[in-house]
């Protein structure tokens, strides 16, 4: 994994200069088979095959405390928002946050997000276009 290429898509998710699924695709390239956002952390961990980690910041101030419950709607209405409005990834960050959202891990081979409460809670969201029963190579 190229750490500076991977901290560079990191802050493009971040200032949006990049649209997602071509950021999804460079991480895949450099190696990154998936990654954890930890809202508490305020960082990304992006991970590949042989055990390689790569630590980036979320830059971003002002987002709201962690919500102690976890809001599995308010979470999808979020994730709606930016699979089909281009919604900021700092708003979602902000809503996923109030949703109860502690952080979530992103597979990218696997073609799911898992998101994580404070108590304990998770949701799986698919990729679009993605099932349960694929089965990535």
């Amino acid at each position: 994994m190229n750490a500076n290429e991977i901290a560079l898509l990191a802050r493009a998710a971040q200032d949006g200069s990049m649209p997602f699924p071509e950021i999804v695709g460079k991480l895949i390239a450099n190696g990154v088979e998936y990654y954890h956002v930890d809202y508490a952390t305020r960082s990304f961990t992006f991970y590949s095959a042989s055990g390689a980690t790569v630590l980036a910041p979320i830059i971003f101030e002002g987002l709201p405390l962690i919500a102690e419950g976890f809001d599995v709607a308010a979470l999808k209405a979020a994730i709606l928002d930016s699979q089909q409005h281009g919604q900021k990834f700092r708003a979602f960050c902000g809503r996923a946050m109030q949703a109860g959202v502690q952080g979530y891990m992103a597979y990218l081979r696997g073609k799911r997000v898992t998101y994580f409460g404070r108590q304990g809670d998770q949701h799986t969201e698919w990729f679009p276009g993605a099932r349960p029963n694929d089965v990535s190579q």
